[in-house]
C-alpha cells in the first residue's frame, strides 16, 4: 500500500514565523484570562530536553492561533532557588535595569564561535554560570566539546574547606574528568592537556589578592603557553567595583600561593583585566607567547559594585555567602592571621570579629568611625563546626565576645579601614590582656604581602597612619594598570 506523505514547507513556516515575530505589537488589551490565554512553564534539569520541548510547543501553539508565554526553569537555576542571593544582594536600580551580561553570556549569544572545534579544557567551578544552567552544560548544548574540567580550590561544586586538598575526579553528570588545581598540582599539567586545544576561565572572583582564583588564573596561563594552546578568559565584575583599590602592593620578598602578583590587596581589576596585566608586565615567566583572549563584559562600569550589576550572588567559596561577606573579606580576612575568631564556624563569617578575652563595648566604639557604610554592634558567638562551611574552625567550641559588622550602605563602605581598625584595637587588647602571639607572623606577611603592616601595628600606629603609609604605592600601581583596563 501507498502512503502519500504530506511534508510541510518548513523554510515557508520558518518566514512566515519569523515575519509575524518581527510584526509591530498592536494595543494589548487588558482583561480577564480565557481558555485562549497560554501560559506553560517546565520546570526540569538543564540541559538541551527543555529547549526542544519548548520549540515544539511553540510551534503547535502557533499552529492553533493561541498566544501563549513559555517559560523554562531549571531547579539549579538562579531562577529557581535564588542561589544563596538575599534582597542586598541586587540593589533597587539595578532591580530596574538590565542585568550586565558576563563574559560567558556575550560568548554564547556570538554563537561561542571562539571555541567552535576545538577540544575544550574547561577550569571553572560551580560560579561558572551561563542563562540558567552551568557553562560547562551550556557549550554541550551548543555542541561545543569540553573534553577537560579543571577545578582550583573549593572544588568544582565549591563545597570543600578554605585550604583543603582537592582530588581528582570525573563528573558524574556528564562523565569528563576533573583535574584537580588544588592539590598536588596547581597548575595543569602537559599530560592533563594531551586532548585539549584550547584552555577557557571562567570563575568569579572577589577582587582580593590573597584570594585564590587568580593564582590559577596565573599559572594555567603559564601551562597553556607551555603547552603551546590559546588561553580565552571569560570576564566577570569585580565585586567591590572597578575603582576601588587599597592596601600595601605585595613585596616579592613575601610571595605565595595567596599572594602571586606585586598588586594591592584591593586591585580594582576584574579577572579579564588581570590576565591581561600578567601577561603584558610580565608577572609570571614564560606568557611572551601565549594567544590570550578576553571576552568582555557588556553593561558593566568600574563604578559598580555587586548589587549595581543587577546579577545574582553565587557564594564563589563557602565562607563568601552573601556579598557583604565578599566586600568585607579584604579588610577582615587579616583577621585570620591572629588568635581571633574571623567569625568561620559561623553562618556569617568575616563579619562576625571576636575572641574570649576581648571587650565588645570597647571595640565596638573603635570602629563605630572606622568607614561610613557600617553599623557595628556588639555580640557574643561561639564557632561550630559546619559541614560545607568550616569544618574545623579556629576557637571551636568556645564561647567568644566581639562585634558584628553589618552594611547599611554597600557603595561608601571601605572594607581596608574596616579591617586595619579591627587589627589596631584588638592589638591593643591583646597587649593589655597578656595575649603574647596574637598576631601570627608568618601569616600576616603573607596576607599584607609585607612585613611593614605588623611592625605598624606592633608600635602603636593609628589606622589613618597605615592607611597613609600605603597610599603612595597604590596611586602607582593605578598607573601601571591602567592600560590593561577594559571598562
Amino acid at each position: 500500500m501507498n502512503v502519500e506523505l504530506k511534508i510541510p514547507d518548513l523554510k515557508a513556516r520558518d518566514a512566515a514565523l519569523r515575519e509575524e515575530a518581527n510584526a509591530p505589537l498592536g494595543d494589548i488589551p487588558v482583561r480577564e484570562a480565557t481558555k485562549h490565554t497560554q501560559i506553560i512553564a517546565i520546570y526540569g534539569k538543564g540541559g538541551i530536553g527543555k529547549s526542544f520541548t519548548l520549540a515544539n510547543l511553540s510551534c503547535m501553539m502557533a499552529e492553533q492561533g493561541k498566544r501563549v508565554l513559555l517559560i523554562g526553569c531549571d531547579p539549579k537555576s538562579d531562577l529557581a532557588n535564588g542561589l544563596n542571593t538575599t534582597e542586598s544582594d541586587v540593589s533597587d536600580d539595578a532591580k530596574n535595569a538590565a542585568p550586565v551580561m558576563t563574559g560567558a553570556a556575550v560568548l554564547f549569544r556570538d554563537g561561542g564561535s571562539v571555541l567552535e572545534g576545538k577540544r575544550v579544557g574547561a577550569i571553572v567551578n560551580h560560579t561558572a554560570r551561563v542563562t540558567d544552567g552551568h557553562l560547562v552544560d551550556a557549550l554541550d548544548e551548543i555542541n561545543i566539546n569540553v573534553s577537560a574540567i579543571f577545578s582550583p580550590e573549593h572544588g568544582f561544586r565549591g563545597n570543600a574547606d578554605a585550604g583543603a586538598k582537592v582530588d581528582d575526579s570525573v563528573d558524574s553528570e556528564t562523565g569528563i574528568p576533573i583535574f584537580s588545581l588544588y592539590g598536588k598540582n596547581r597548575a595543569p599539567t602537559p599530560e592533563s592537556l594531551d586532548n585539549v586545544d584550547v584552555l577557557l576561565f571562567d570563575i568569579q572572583d572577589v577582587g582580593a589578592r590573597f584570594y585564590t582564583y587568580i593564582s590559577t588564573l596565573g599559572l594555567s596561563m603559564q601551562a597553556a603557553a607551555e603547552k603551546g594552546i590559546p588561553f580565552v578568559v571569560l570576564d566577570r565584575p569585580n565585586p567591590i567595583g572597578g575603582e576601588y583599590v587599597s592596601g600595601f602592593v605585595l613585596d616579592p620578598e613575601f610571595q605565595s600561593y595567596v599572594g602571586m602578583y606585586p598588586i594591592p590587596v584591593a586591585h580594582g581589576m576584574t579577572i579579564g583585566e588581570l590576565a591581561q596585566m600578567i601577561q603584558g608586565e610580565k608577572l609570571l615567566t614564560g606568557l611572551d607567547s601565549l594567544n590570550l583572549t578576553v571576552v568582555k563584559m557588556e553593561g558593566w562600569n568600574r563604578k559598580m559594585r555587586w548589587p549595581d550589576t543587577g546579577l545574582k550572588w553565587i557564594a564563589p567559596s563557602p565562607n563568601l555567602p552573601t556579598f557583604e561577606t565578599a566586600l568585607l573579606y579584604p579588610g577582615t580576612c587579616f583577621i585570620e592571621a591572629t588568635t581571633a575568631s574571623e567569625g568561620r564556624g559561623t553562618q556569617t563569617p568575616f563579619k562576625l570579629i571576636g575572641a574570649p578575652w576581648v571587650d565588645a563595648d570597647r571595640l565596638a566604639k573603635a570602629l563605630t568611625n572606622s568607614s561610613p557604610g557600617v553599623v557595628i554592634e556588639t555580640t557574643a558567638f561561639t564557632p561550630e563546626s559546619i559541614t560545607g562551611m568550616s569544618t574545623n574552625p579556629k576557637l571551636k567550641g568556645i564561647p567568644v565576645r566581639g562585634v558584628q559588622i553589618n552594611v547599611s550602605d554597600y557603595s561608601i563602605v571601605d572594607p581596608l579601614k574596616v579591617g586595619v581598625s579591627l587589627l589596631v584595637e584588638l592589638e591593643k587588647q591583646a597587649v593589655a590582656a597578656g595575649q603574647e602571639g596574637f598576631i601570627r607572623t608568618s601569616g600576616m606577611r603573607r596576607l599584607a604581602g609585607t612585613d611593614r603592616f605588623e611592625e605598624l601595628l606592633r608600635r602603636g600606629a593609628s589606622a589613618l597612619e597605615i592607611a597613609e603609609s600605603w597610599s603612595a604605592e597604590t596611586e602607582a600601581f593605578k598607573v601601571v594598570r591602567r592600560p590593561y583596563l577594559l571598562y
